[in-house]
Formats: C-alpha cells, sequence, structure tokens
C-alpha cells in the first residue's frame, strides 16, 4: 500500500507542475529564448451584463478600504460558505507594482491576508531580490477566498470574484502587474498560452505591462524554477527602472 501511495503522489506532483507549466494539456516545448509571443487584447471592461455583480455598488467604492467593507461578507459563490475569512488584498494602496496570484491557501484563510504562508514568505525574499519591499507593493488575488483543498479555481467562481480585482486594479492603479502561476495570468490575460509561451513577452492589461512568472508555491515544489523566475523579475525591476526614468 506505502508503494501505491507514493506512486500516486509522484503522479499528482508530476501532474500539477505540467499544469502550471502548460496548462490544460500536457505539452512540452524547448523556450526560445529570441521569440516573442504576441500580446493578448486588453481584458473587456467590467459592464453590468458580465457579471451580475459588476454592477453591484461597491463598483462606486471611492477606495480599497471602502471597498473592502462593501464586499467582505460575500456569498456570491459556494467559496463564501466554506472560508474562514474574506481575503481581500494587502498593501500600499498607491503602489506602482501589484502582484497578483491565484487564490488563497490555508495560511491565507486563516489570516485573511493574502501570500503569508511559506509561498507568501519566498515571494517577500523574491521581492527583495530586485528591492520591492511587500510593504509598498499591492498583492490580491484573482479569488478572495480559498478553495477547498488549495484546488482550482471553478470558471463560476472566476466569474464572480474577477471583477472584484478589476476594481481593485482600478483603484490602485499600478504602472506594473506580476503575475503569479499560470491560473492568474491566463485568467487576467484571456489566454490558453503555457507558462513557456507567457514568460517570453511583456503583456498588457488596460495599457498596464504585465509580466508573467511562476507561483512561488511551484518553485518550493520545483527548485529548478527559481532561476527563470529570478530571470523574469529582474527583467521587471529593468522595466519599471526604465519607466521611472522617462
Amino acid at each position: 500500500m506505502d508503494g501505491l501511495e507514493k506512486i500516486l503522489s509522484d503522479a499528482e506532483t508530476l501532474l500539477r507542475q505540467e499544469r502550471e507549466l502548460y496548462g490544460g494539456t500536457i505539452y512540452r516545448e524547448p523556450m526560445k529564448k529570441q521569440r516573442t509571443a504576441p500580446a493578448p487584447p486588453a481584458a473587456p471592461v467590467p459592464s453590468a451584463d458580465v457579471p451580475a455583480a459588476a454592477a453591484a455598488p461597491w463598483q462606486s467604492a471611492p477606495d480599497l478600504a471602502a471597498m473592502n467593507r462593501m464586499i467582505c461578507t460575500c456569498t456570491q459563490c459556494a467559496l463564501g460558505s466554506t472560508r474562514t475569512k474574506f481575503v481581500f488584498g494587502v498593501g500600499d494602496p498607491n503602489a506602482d507594482l501589484m502582484v497578483i496570484g491565484e487564490a488563497p491557501g490555508a495560511d491565507e484563510d486563516a489570516q485573511g491576508e493574502p501570500f503569508v504562508g511559506r509561498a507568501g514568505q519566498l515571494l517577500n525574499k523574491i521581492l527583495e531580490a530586485v528591492q520591492f519591499r511587500r510593504e509598498e507593493v499591492y498583492i490580491a488575488n484573482i479569488l478572495k477566498c480559498r478553495p477547498p483543498g488549495n484546488r482550482k479555481p471553478e470558471p463560476g467562481e472566476v466569474e464572480q470574484c474577477e471583477p472584484y480585482l478589476w476594481r481593485q486594479i482600478e483603484l490602485v492603479k499600478p504602472k506594473f502587474i506580476l503575475c503569479l502561476g499560470l491560473t492568474a495570468a491566463q485568467t487576467l490575460l484571456r489566454t490558453t498560452e503555457s507558462m513557456g509561451q507567457l514568460r517570453l513577452s511583456t503583456h498588457l492589461y488596460r495599457n498596464t505591462p504585465v509580466i508573467v512568472t511562476y507561483h512561488p508555491a511551484a518553485l518550493l515544489r520545483n527548485p529548478n524554477w527559481k532561476r527563470p523566475t529570478w530571470e523574469d523579475v529582474q527583467r521587471l525591476r529593468k522595466l519599471y527602472d526604465e519607466a521611472r526614468a522617462t
């Protein structure tokens, strides 16, 4: 039985890594350094017909604190009844850099703050390595509530919750966005491209430059991805410094 459990555990880890790299299909393509992936179109502006929550009063919230008070008891999807705490976001409300992940995990669900567990500690180190402090960026997720078992967000959950993120971005007005992980990147950029493809380009979300890299939780499972992540955040820092110099 122990041998079977190990085989199943190894298979689960492999499939998780494949999803983080290549999305819904298992597909391997060597990264070509000179390849330029086409930038996807800007995400659509929320409106009353996409989804119904987009027309709610919080859409006119004057700031993040007011918005949080309006939505922190949200039960628009089933996750509202299984969460411990609503995980709105944290950081500088006027940050130049916004960091976006997939969804809260167990530690985040317990504390009500994004990226506070082992992955969050690693994220802090990654940011510090390129001269960003956690306190001077703004951190949020696609979902505000933890999916049971840390499973991938379901389409209906994303449909209900993503408009909250849209409004957060509108209020923060970041100059750059760093997407952590394939789910966050594919959702925000409306694409099905793999992580290998997405990392090749600087994308745009409503004219805001977006850099895509691996989720810190993935780095804990596969340290080989730390080097490309370092390259990604170095590129982010270079673009950020260039923008400030102009």
